[in-house]
């Protein structure tokens, strides 16, 4: 059983140094509580059995965490893009996979929320999905109902480069759907799949901008889960492969209008940078570890203190550097969330992605090789920080390669700029 350091009662982001919103304040301070009397004691427990956190969504769901970005008109606690993103970091900092799996969860409200609302759309398309969403959030709010979000493949789709494999055809009332994401979280525990999949057109060309936002029952005919789930870190994610046989939905299974998701992908960029916050609390909970480990604080640990070796004061100092210039660049990055950012903005975002998802295992090893042997014992949530960090240069569609790639393109071109 874990539990947190006393160092944790402080916030990430203190509201009044970072200037919070007094709502962002009350959100972050309650995150900070449910993650210390929820998430942290049940940590290693997902993370030992590669179990999915069933107990802490029930809790989530009883506490209004599922309906976090939901309006409150609409029954759910009305955060923001970046009152979530600080609240998430908050969890992550206490149980990195149900932080993960909440962010897949999560985005299904804000896609299908504030993030549609700023898309160009007709008024009788906007009327249709304002009908669907409802229906979608007073399930989450009625029903605890859990979406998750499958996206990749294998190929290069989820990284923008290509359509989606996953086909849907277009029927008398609704779709038929074919194909199969993989590295699937919540795959076989939410109650609904949020499906990217390209509509199957008929004539050989799958386009990205055909992309369709399918809100697929788990207990649909033809959808099945299958594989085993055993990795690195990231255990309690339970991410295993979803396939999809001639799976029939509705036409109000549509999450997004036609056409939307290709449009959001341009204009509002910043919505794949959600699963940064996740790792931001983990670059936070290895200092945390690092700090109470050599003061003689950690729970279940003797009062041995190791503070007084210049090589470890050095090393805490280098990690609060990456740490404290990390979180700036990553609050500027989220605060700056919206639709039709400028250049600068969208480049930050990349930057800031990147610096998260590396430097938090960075200052995980730093603090790895700074607490010695003792801190690497499983009983202890170091050895779990410093797995489940190093998973985060890999999550499409923003890895650690990719966002280095569109830096350096975009820092030295301009749209339809070439060397001809």
């Amino acid at each position: 059983m874990d539990a947190l350091p006393a160092v944790v009662a402080a916030p990430i982001f203190d509201p009044a140094s970072w200037r919070l919103k007094p709502e962002e304040a009350e959100l972050t301070a309650r995150a900070r509580d449910f993650s210390a009397r929820v998430l942290a004691p049940r940590a290693a427990r997902w993370d030992r059995e590669a179990s999915f956190p069933e107990e802490n969504y029930r809790d989530m769901a009883r506490e209004g965490w599922l309906a976090i970005c939901i309006p409150r008109e609409e029954g759910g606690m009305g955060a923001g893009f970046r009152g979530y993103a600080l609240a998430a970091a908050e969890f992550g900092r206490a149980c990195g996979a149900t932080a993960l799996t909440w962010n897949m969860h999560v985005c299904s409200t804000l896609w299908t929320g504030p993030l549609t609302d700023d898309l160009a759309m007709d008024e009788d398309a906007r009327a249709a999905h304002r009908a669907r969403r409802g229906a979608q959030f007073a399930a989450i709010v009625r029903d605890g109902a859990i979406y998750s979000q499958p996206f990749s493949e294998g190929g290069a789709a989820a990284a923008g480069a290509a359509a989606f494999g996953t086909l849907a055809r277009r029927v008398p009332g609704g779709f038929v759907v074919n194909g199969k994401k993989i590295f699937a979280s919540l795959s076989g525990h939410a109650d609904h799949y949020g499906v990217l999949a390209t509509e199957d057109r008929g004539d050989g060309k799958p386009s990205r901008r055909d992309t369709l936002y399918l809100g697929i029952p788990a207990t649909a005919p033809g959808v099945s889960v299958v594989g085993e789930w055993d990795p690195l870190g990231m255990r309690g994610t339970v991410s295993r492969t979803l396939l999809f046989k001639d799976v029939f939905v509705p036409e109000s299974a549509l999450l997004m209008p036609e056409g939307a998701y290709a449009q959001a992908a341009i204009r509002w960029p910043h919505m794949f940078l959600t699963l940064s916050p996740t790792y931001m609390g983990l670059a936070q909970a290895a200092y945390d570890f690092c700090v109470a480990y050599l003061r003689g604080e950690v729970p279940g640990m003797p009062p041995v203190k190791r503070r007084m070796y210049p090589t470890k004061q050095i090393a805490v100092a280098q990690m609060r550097v990456m740490l404290e210039g990390t979180k700036a660049l990553w609050f500027q990055a989220v605060s700056e969330a919206g639709p039709d950012p400028a250049k600068e903005s969208v480049l930050r975002a990349w930057a800031a992605q990147h610096a998260v998802i590396e430097n938090a295992h960075a200052i995980a090893s730093l603090a790895v090789r700074t607490c010695g042997g003792q801190a690497m014992l499983k009983s202890l949530p170091l050895e779990r920080i410093f797995r489940d960090s190093r998973c985060g240069s890999l999550m499409l569609p923003w890895t650690a390669e990719l966002c280095l790639d569109r830096i350096g393109r975009d820092a030295l071109y301009e749209r339809g700029e070439t060397d001809d």
